[in-house]
């Protein structure tokens, strides 16, 4: 995660509840602890909930637009980064895609074979001095896949800038309509962007979510609702902020 994102991670939930919880347990004898309380940990319960969670995610990712306009179709296939992650290589610290990133790059990689396109992959580096993520895709894609990206963008600290940075590379070798390869529930916030960049932009998501079931266990708590919620609050508030900038 960059450091740009440090704002989102504490002003989105879970992180905000939990110190409204703290907050409220430090305060309990006065009305307004009671209140910060009771609103911190119902709401964190609520957020774990597998099929809150799933719910939230699953309701960015219908009615993507997953067919190319009549008449223009993709020049390219443009794959987002997500993270990375730290790893010891001979001894040495180094890093290499994370599981993010990397889910994204085998949707890329076989969309680029099923249609014979040239890929670009965008992504700058989360901390300074770390290389680029783009830099690290681009590895990872010619190692792991057979896939060698005909452009490595490594300036952008975020979607909008994604979006920005490779349309101008883009443009340059005379292309206006791309693939974008990323999470299904990330697609919408992307398209904005892209499109806002003045390429036309299909999805090409990671494969859908299935939409959460009504099984108990689904009802229990659980750590991973925390970081579902999270993605999914992060992008519908991403995606009202992205529409009124594009």
């Amino acid at each position: 995660m960059s450091l740009a994102a440090l704002p989102s991670l504490v002003l989105i939930p879970p992180l905000n509840l939990l110190a409204a919880a703290c907050l409220g347990a430090v305060l309990h004898r006065r009305r307004v602890g009671r209140v910060l309380l009771a609103v911190g940990l119902s709401g964190l319960v609520l957020l774990s909930l597998p099929l809150v969670a799933g719910s939230l995610l699953t309701g960015l990712e219908r009615g993507l637009p997953l067919v190319p306009p009549p008449g223009d179709p993709p020049q390219a296939i443009v794959i987002l980064s997500a993270d990375e992650t730290d790893i010891v290589r001979d001894g040495q610290l180094a890093e290499r895609v994370g599981h993010l990133t990397l889910e994204r790059e085998v949707a890329g990689a076989a969309l680029a074979r099923r249609m014979q396109l040239p890929v670009l992959v965008t992504g700058g580096s989360d901390y300074p001095g770390d290389p680029p993520l783009a830099a690290l895709m681009a590895e990872s894609m010619a190692q792991d896949f057979g896939v060698v990206p005909k452009w490595t963008e490594v300036k952008s600290q975020d979607t909008w800038q994604n979006a920005q940075e490779s349309a101008a590379l883009l443009r340059a070798a005379g292309i206006h309509s791309v693939y974008v390869v990323t999470h299904a529930w990330h697609e919408r916030r992307a398209l904005i962007a892209f499109r806002a960049a003045g390429l036309v932009a299909t999805a090409a998501p990671v494969p859908l979510d299935a939409p959460p079931r009504w099984y108990f266990h689904n009802l229990l708590p659980h750590v991973s609702g925390w970081q579902e919620s999270y993605f999914a609050i992060h992008e519908w508030l991403g995606m009202a902020w992205y529409s009124l900038r594009a």
